[in-house]
């Protein structure tokens, strides 16, 4: 029952009304703002039905209408945007990077409320870690950011997570971190892979906003990526979806983290490229150097990007014949080489893709940076969490 609502007869009309209000309070929490008319067509209710249903939804305060934009129109009444009322919850991203903390803030309206990061040495203690997360959410909103109001957590962490409430295998117990962050926070958590969590945070804010199949490779010091499909985060039967950079690519001996030998971390991933950049004759201490090459239209460091992207576009399409998104996504530090890089990842998928889905897939730069988990954590809590069955809380 919505707080602040008269109580309802418990009667089967009494019980689809429920069903439909918490539908409604559903679909605007998975997508932020709606119009009546956009809120209609995710819902299937008849007109006079959702009109009443939000009605009693702005009455009680669980739902605000925001002013109409000043376009012109035709004919009818303005187009207001109906969302979940900002000032009722707030939810928190954590990332927990191998070398830093990165945290976002978010209400319930989908509005950011800010973002921070701080690096730290890859071994820093759990405990500490999580201290430093506290500390960065206290610089949120000018120090303005209640943690007694908060929602929930929603937490991205390096390496395979099993589901919405376990956490990582490794290098803190399934069960630890959780608790941990229940503790500090007095919170519900929800923990996620980071890289998955990332592609989720694209489709709702990032390059793909609303995207209903997803695919997101990110190419940092290792290869991953995530799948959204029908609008929901696709984890896998455990936990070990998207993994696109333990796909093999080469017969090679090059030795991959994961125990194999010819994936595409391999011959993808920000050392990787590097290494092949100097095998070839190019010097470079680090990515901004080998950037830097490339700016200058450097022979060595433009065809070792080629190779690279080839590889990349390759493995991309075979995921595209698999499970037929319509947008991928490429983040992580080395898509920050550009066309060197984006043009032979785009030859390799059109040359490899099905025909009939050349035209049909865009291929797209990430706009999130390191924000992108955080975010995703958010995402997480906005969209699978029960929160708001009782929405808005109680005062109090």
């Amino acid at each position: 029952m919505l707080v602040g609502m008269q109580p309802h007869q418990d009667g089967p009309l009494a019980r689809l009304r429920r069903g439909h209000e918490d539908l409604v309070l559903d679909l605007l929490r998975k997508h932020g703002p709606l119009s009546r008319a956009e809120l209609g067509q995710h819902s299937g209710l008849s007109r006079t039905t959702l009109s009443d249903i939000v009605t009693e939804l702005i009455e009680s305060g669980a739902v605000v209408a925001t002013a109409p934009g000043t376009a012109p129109r035709r004919r009818g009444r303005p187009v207001e945007a109906l969302t979940l009322n900002p000032s009722a919850g707030q939810a928190i991203g954590i990332d927990f990077a191998r070398r830093a903390v990165h945290i976002s803030a978010v209400n319930v309206a989908h509005e950011v409320i800010g973002s921070a990061s701080e690096p730290h040495d890859p071994g820093l203690p759990w405990e500490e870690r999580i201290a430093l997360a506290e500390r960065l959410v206290g610089t949120l909103a000018e120090g303005a950011l209640r943690l007694g109001a908060l929602n929930a957590i929603g937490v991205g962490v390096v390496g395979p997570v099993e589901g919405p409430d376990s956490g990582p295998e490794q290098p803190c117990p399934s069960t630890e971190l959780p608790a941990l962050l229940r503790k500090r926070f007095e919170a519900p958590v929800l923990v996620d892979n980071n890289t998955r969590l990332a592609a989720l945070a694209e489709a709702t804010w990032g390059a793909a906003a609303g995207g209903q199949d997803v695919l997101y490779l990110r190419l940092s010091h290792g290869v991953g990526g995530g799948l959204v499909v029908a609008g929901a985060l696709h984890r896998g039967a455990y936990g070990l979806s998207g993994e696109f950079g333990h796909i093999a690519v080469e017969s090679g001996d090059g030795r991959c983290s994961c125990g194999a030998t010819g994936c595409l971390e391999t011959v993808a991933s920000v050392g990787a490229v590097l290494a092949a950049y100097r095998r070839a004759g190019g010097h470079a201490d680090g990515l901004a150097a080998l950037l830097g090459a490339l700016e200058a239209g450097d022979p060595v460091a433009l065809r070792t990007l080629e190779a690279a992207g080839t590889h990349i576009g390759t493995v991309l399409a075979a995921v595209c014949n698999a499970v037929g998104p319509g947008v991928i996504v490429l983040g992580g530090e080395l898509a920050a080489a550009g066309p060197p890089l984006f043009e032979p990842v785009e030859r390799a998928l059109r040359a490899h893709i099905m025909p009939i889905s050349r035209d049909r897939v865009d291929l797209r730069p990430a706009t999130l940076g390191e924000a992108g988990g955080a975010l995703g954590g958010i995402a997480l809590v906005l969209r699978e969490s029960p929160l708001l069955n009782h929405y808005p809380a109680p005062p109090g």
